[in-house]
């Protein structure tokens, strides 16, 4: 099934993402890379959306652009997460079945699944149950997205398949400390209050729940290796197969960081789900699995923050 090459539409390229993918195609020169960025094309316009496809005509689309947070930024801005997410996703979906791609690749998240599914996540436990209250406005828009995947391959024989990725970090990550994931929260925070000598630095919830993190490098590899190897409608999982807890997970930050204050932990704010960990067997039986271990990630992103500090999301 593996594709020789052709006209390949990231969207979102300058998101954490999309630079994982360009980093990954500029070894690759059988592929023809296209991007455009917010100002040069909001993908929540149809009408630009459909112009765009009209003159480049892409072969292949990966469906990495959307509007992303950590749980305070989703919580304080449903409409947005909602909205701008649909808009995305249809525009582009809609222009790359008129303008027939070849195939596309559309990115979920771990926050469609249910939020008491039983672990690790299989992808049949979708909708069945509630999800985090905290994700669901992005969460209900991803799904709205794959089933609208699942749509045009049922009805249109369209080759759109879609990956949900785990957590992800890396380079480019934003680090900004109200909108930002986790992870870069905690590396900017360690890393401020080291240079501050701050003596305690307080963190959200009780540091209990586990989650699964994805290199953002190993991701545009699964997406790249799932472009070339995978058609079906059903969804497939992302990730490394293995689970930390937000209270390890920071320990092993403010290690990396060299901060030596304390770690206190506020109850009184939500953790958000209890436990997120993904059956990632249906990904490994295809032939792909996760290269790079959480700390090896984790120094690497540090080290990208401190060489791109002036320049970084902050």
């Amino acid at each position: 099934m593996s594709s020789p090459g052709g006209k390949l539409f990231i969207t979102g390229h300058n998101g954490l993402v999309g630079r994982a993918l360009l980093r990954h195609y500029a070894t690759q020169p059988q592929w023809q890379i296209i991007t455009r960025s917010k100002a040069e094309l909001d993908l929540r316009d149809p009408h630009a959306t459909d112009a765009f496809f009209a003159a480049e005509r892409p072969d292949y689309v990966i469906l990495a652009a959307a509007k992303v947070g950590g749980i305070k930024a989703s919580y304080t801005q449903p409409v947005d997460f909602l909205l701008d997410n649909l808009q995305i996703q249809n525009a582009v979906l809609s222009a790359a079945h008129r303008f027939d791609v070849k195939k596309l690749l559309f990115l979920g998240s771990t926050c469609i699944y249910p939020k008491n599914a039983e672990m690790p996540i299989r992808e049949d436990s979708l909708l069945t149950g509630p999800m985090e209250s905290t994700n669901e406005p992005y969460g209900v828009a991803k799904i709205a997205g794959i089933k609208l995947c699942q749509g045009y391959h049922h009805q249109h024989g369209r080759d759109f398949i879609c990956g949900m990725p785990a957590n992800l970090y890396g380079s480019f990550d934003n680090f900004d400390p109200e909108h930002s994931h986790v992870l870069p929260s905690l590396i900017r925070r360690f890393h401020e209050a080291k240079l501050h000598h701050t003596p305690s630095v307080t963190l959200w919830g009780s540091g209990t729940p586990t989650r699964e993190f994805l290199f953002v490098d190993d991701l545009a590899a699964a997406c790249a290796f799932l472009l070339e190897n995978y058609s079906g409608s059903d969804i497939v999982n992302i990730g490394t197969g293995h689970e930390i807890s937000i209270r390890e997970a920071a320990e092993i930050i403010r290690g990396i960081t060299g901060y030596t204050g304390e770690i206190r932990w506020d109850t009184t704010q939500p953790d958000g789900n209890p436990r997120r960990l993904l059956d990632v067997s249906r990904l490994e039986k295809l032939g792909w699995q996760a290269q790079t271990d959480f700390r090896t990630g984790v120094a690497q992103t540090y080290q990208w923050f401190l060489d791109n500090r002036a320049t970084a999301r902050t």
